[in-house]
């Protein structure tokens, strides 16, 4: 592979290893046999593009591959890329609500389905997985993201890369893992998206870069650059940690892209003019521009001249530059010969053969179920099928919005909405009158549909629809209410200063709270939301997200009980929106001290007393989990030991259900302030009723190690003996306690 690699880079000329630095978008792409002379039609015939994202067919594929290679002196193709964030046509639930699934083998099939939809359509690299850590609700990228923990969010870097390339990324059905965004986009300052990151470079070793570094090791090809700046320096200009950090530290020999213009973006962060942040950003790792075209208009002149500008503080010479221009050049010649490229241009655009759209409607069903977080249940759910049932809310039939940001392949008219969803399930039309299982859909159908963005005008007034949605309630045995957000409102530019219910949604579930029906909610969102009184006025909650195309179904399955709610919250819900950013593994601060200043409190003056707080790792089920006392083969070991913590669990309710156990451990004694707690484990145990199991976790000093980073060339990880409490248990906040000690 690499003869093939060198020969081509030994034959090609200057502006040939230019064009191969470009990525473009495909826009309207072109036509089997057509002669446009658009401007991507012409940068193909010039032999200038390396690389097409966004393309929609097959035949467009060719078509530019066709083009691609007649413009090429050497016959080099190109690859093809999407956005394939969570499923191509067939869209799963949100990154974030597969995150709360904790299932490490549905990411990686889900993740494996949708490879095999893109490749199907000639793709050969996804823009996935996203790993950015999220502990801000303004942020609406948090839709996108694994959430709040580092090691949560390794495992399934891990396991979506393995689910994309298999053992082979030029094998059918399988595509290149893209990581992104690199590095801590997850991390701005105010929640605003693009905005920049200032951090300890301790939090940047331990909580932003860990992810990535788990999908390096497990073979990810490609990484995408970040918009935001890392501690004063942009992410596509920032050679201390892609070329530095990231395949300097790990070893990663794949390909680094930049995001959409972010090498021309540069200059807006005040790094210089276009010939500057070009310099700056190649010298920093990035491989490919992605639509500025600024490595084609600028890269000849600096090859040439080389480039001096003492008011930027860059100096290369023309060699350098050339030098850079090989490396990056190499890199993507590289990407290519592992695609298969070089041995078959047309590897994956001839016949193929797409999966079942059958079967990946029952993956998106399950994964949709396993994705919802049960946060409450009085004794509400599951129902019976014969109950008489009140569908009210925005939601009720709702299909445009559950595909959820991002699903840009995407077909609403696939979704089957939760009115439909439960007639197919209970075999009850929704329509039907008085006793019916729906007794009828209302309340903000058209008018106030989450914002008023998607929907119609209503003449009717709040109050009447009130009225109206109480009418049909009182007639109900229980009251099965939607609220949430509009799909616009999480996603890339859609930050949001107030993450929280609508107002009207509020009023809404507190007028049905009073007719003295039972109340059951469900969250349909994109982001984790503060959800105030509206958890003290359900009965039930159920937060749902949003599920993609078969999300009301799976939403359906959980409420009659054809499945068990399993998912556990992979982020912290706000009691207030005022209360981002917020995470389980906050530090400890030196008041309130026990005993003494209690007068002094971290939290808020005016937070209201009575909220439910749901931390992370949080979710119920339809079983009755009873965990037994931690146990440890040895309360003293030295650093080279292996410790077992083990502890039984036992479902002793009616019911097969799914737990997720969880080890985390506290570090009351280091060089540094540590999180007060922070998750070193988990293990996701299936228990059929009754039935009790043992659950072993395998402890060993490099758990407990962590960064002191004065800056991070001068990064050194250590390990102090001494005490570790460790916290076992079903969520971040319920556990019980257990100390060992290091003795080295």
């Amino acid at each position: 592979m690499q003869r093939q690699v060198d020969r081509l880079m030994a034959e090609m000329t200057l502006a040939e290893k230019i064009g191969q630095l470009n990525l473009l978008a495909a826009g309207e792409g072109l036509t089997t046999g057509a002669k446009q002379d658009t401007p991507l039609a012409q940068r193909l015939d010039a032999g200038a593009v390396g690389a097409i994202f966004g393309t929609k067919s097959l035949a467009s594929a060719r078509a530019m591959q066709d083009r691609a290679l007649a413009g090429s002196r050497l016959g080099i193709p190109l690859f093809f890329a999407e956005d394939v964030i969570h499923g191509h046509r067939t869209v799963f639930p949100l990154p974030v609500a597969l995150a709360c699934s904790w299932d490490l083998d549905l990411v990686e099939e889900t993740s494996a389905f949708a490879a095999a939809e893109a490749a199907s359509e000639g793709l050969h690299q996804v823009y996935a997985p996203m790993i950015d850590i999220s502990r801000d609700a303004r942020w609406g990228r948090v839709a996108e993201s694994p959430g709040e923990d580092p090691l949560l969010a390794s495992r399934i870097a891990v396991a979506a890369t393995r689910g994309f390339q298999g053992r082979d990324i030029a094998g059918a059905g399988r595509v290149a893992a893209c990581l992104k965004h690199f590095v801590a986009y997850g991390a701005p300052d105010s929640g605003r998206d693009y905005d920049n990151a200032s951090l300890s470079w301790e939090d940047l070793l331990s909580i932003y870069l860990p992810p990535f570094a788990a999908g390096v090791a497990e073979g990810a090809a490609s990484v995408m650059a970040s918009f935001n700046a890392v501690n004063k320096l942009a992410m596509h200009a920032h050679a201390p940690l892609i070329e530095g950090w990231l395949r300097g530290r790990t070893g990663f020999g794949g390909l680094v892209v930049s995001d959409y213009t972010g090498v021309k973006e540069l200059t807006a962060h005040g790094l210089g003019p276009a010939p500057v942040v070009v310099a700056r950003a190649l010298h920093a790792g990035i491989d490919m521009d992605m639509v500025g075209e600024d490595y084609l208009a600028e890269l000849p002149a600096l090859a040439r001249d080389g480039l001096s500008a003492p008011d930027a503080g860059v100096a290369f010479s023309a060699d350098e530059i050339r030098g850079l221009i090989d490396r990056a050049c190499h890199r993507v010649l590289s990407f290519k010969a592992a695609l298969g490229l070089l041995d078959d241009p047309f590897r994956g655009i001839g016949d193929t053969e797409a999966p079942s759209r059958l079967s990946g409607r029952k993956l998106a069903r399950r994964a949709a179920a396993r994705s919802a977080v049960l946060l409450k249940n009085d004794g509400v759910l599951p129902l019976d099928d014969a109950t008489g049932v009140a569908l009210i809310g925005p939601f009720a039939r709702d299909r445009r919005n559950m595909l959820g940001t991002w699903a840009v392949s995407g077909n609403s008219d696939d979704v089957v909405s939760l009115s439909d969803a439960v007639a197919a399930l209970t075999g009850r039309m929704p329509d039907t009158a008085w006793g019916a299982n729906i007794v009828a859909d209302s309340w903000l159908e058209r008018r106030l549909n989450v914002h008023g963005t998607t929907v119609e005008a209503d003449p009717r007034t709040e109050a009447d629809l009130l009225l109206e949605a109480l009418e049909v309630a009182r007639r109900s045995e229980v009251i099965v209410v939607t609220v949430g957000e509009a799909k616009e409102h999480a996603g890339e530019s859609s930050s949001s200063l107030s993450p929280a219910l609508p107002e009207a949604h509020h009023r809404l579930v507190a007028a049905l709270k009073e007719t003295g029906k039972p109340v059951v909610v469900i969250v349909f969102a994109g982001r984790p939301l503060a959800l105030g009184s509206v958890a003290e006025n359900a009965d039930a909650l159920l937060y749902a997200w949003h599920g993609g195309i078969s999300g009301p179904e799976g939403v359906a399955d959980l409420l009659f009980g054809a499945a068990s709610p399993s998912a556990r919250l992979c982020v912290t819900l706000p009691l207030h929106p005022g209360e981002v950013p917020v995470s389980h593994a906050e530090e400890p601060t030196g008041r309130p001290f026990p005993g003494v200043f209690q007068k002094f409190r971290t939290g808020w003056l005016d937070l209201p007393d009575g909220l439910t707080r749901f931390p992370f790792g949080f979710g119920l089920g339809y079983g009755d989990m009873r965990y037994g006392p931690p146990r440890l083969s040895a309360a003293r070991a030295h650093a080279g030991d292996k410790v077992l913590l083990s502890l039984t669990v036992e479902n002793a309710g009616p019911r097969e259900a799914v737990e997720t156990v969880q080890l985390y451990a506290s570090d009351p004694v280091a060089r540094i302030t540590r999180p007060a707690r922070f998750m070193i484990d988990f293990k996701q145990i299936t228990l059929s009723p009754g039935e009790s199991r043992e659950v072993v976790f395998e402890l060993d000093a490099g758990q407990f190690a962590y960064p002191l980073a004065p800056s991070l060339d001068a990064a050194e990880w250590l390990r102090d003996p001494g005490q570790i409490i460790l916290h076992v248990g079903p969520n971040s906040r319920d556990t019980q306690p257990v100390e060992l000690t290091w003795l080295s």
